[in-house]
């Protein structure tokens, strides 16, 4: 259990009947990049009981958030959704991850793209300054089933619009562009088919894909990241790592149980 900190847990709120975020306390030792993620999860029976969680704060806030789906029978989330105030989480003290900005190639504009819970990472990043500078614009997209699961998100952006550091970065950069896919919204559909189709960039008034200009970061679900990705591909887009940057990078360490 060396491997771990033990991190209380200071608050928990339930967005949803299947998903839930929550805060704990961060180690002073606890480093990481905005976009990574660490393995945390419970102590069961004497031995700890883990999944790959992204952070969802910034690498610059004090406490860490995280957040989480649950899953009646899931190993951990049945656990982990019953969490409360001044319960003990295990964190691990390595975080890792592709999702940071130095595995992309320098470019103009960052295309966040997200189902579900794969838009903890670009909660970090979108708290990042660095980004920011790196990028003229910021493009986050975060696809849900029903209009009730982009709550965090949309609780998210509308804070950090409020932040006197970051509301006008926000208000220059950032296009914050929530979908859903089986409910009347404003934005309807996949991730794949609004890029595609050219209407995620005719809803925000921007100029269209181009491999020249434009780096992408995506996380969430396995279909969604295989679609996007021989999208991406045909398009003359390369995929980066920690050896070789390029013009996208992608997270599969994805919870689902």
């Amino acid at each position: 259990m060396s491997a771990f900190y033990r991190e209380k847990v200071l608050s928990v709120q339930h967005w949803t009947d299947t998903l839930f975020s929550f805060r704990a306390t961060r180690d002073t030792g606890f480093r990481f990049l905005n976009g990574q993620f660490a393995m945390i999860g419970l102590e069961v029976d004497g031995r700890p009981l883990l999944r790959a969680y992204s952070m969802a704060s910034a690498n610059h806030e004090e406490e860490l958030e995280f957040f989480s789906i649950k899953v009646a029978d899931g190993p951990l989330t049945s656990r982990l959704q019953k969490i409360q105030e001044g319960d003990t989480i295990l964190i691990g003290r390595k975080a890792t991850g592709t999702l940071i900005t130095d595995n992309l190639i320098p470019g103009e504009r960052l295309l966040l793209l997200s189902t579900g819970t794969g838009l903890a990472p670009f909660a970090s990043l979108i708290k990042d300054p660095d980004v920011y500078e790196r990028f003229e614009k910021i493009v986050l997209v975060h696809g849900c089933r029903q209009v009730n699961e982009l709550a965090f998100g949309e609780q998210l952006v509308a804070n950090l619009r409020d932040d006197e550091l970051f509301g006008p970065l926000l208000s220059e950069k950032l296009s914050y562009y929530p979908t859903v896919t089986r409910e009347p919204f404003r934005n309807r559909g996949r991730i794949t088919d609004l890029i595609s189709s050219e209407q995620l960039f005719n809803d925000l008034g921007q100029k269209p894909l181009d491999v020249a200009s434009d780096r992408v970061m995506m996380c969430g679900s396995p279909a969604m990241l295989e679609d996007l990705k021989l999208m991406f591909e045909g398009r003359g887009f390369l995929e980066g790592n920690h050896t070789e940057p390029g013009h996208f990078v992608i997270e599969k360490a994805f919870v689902e149980r």
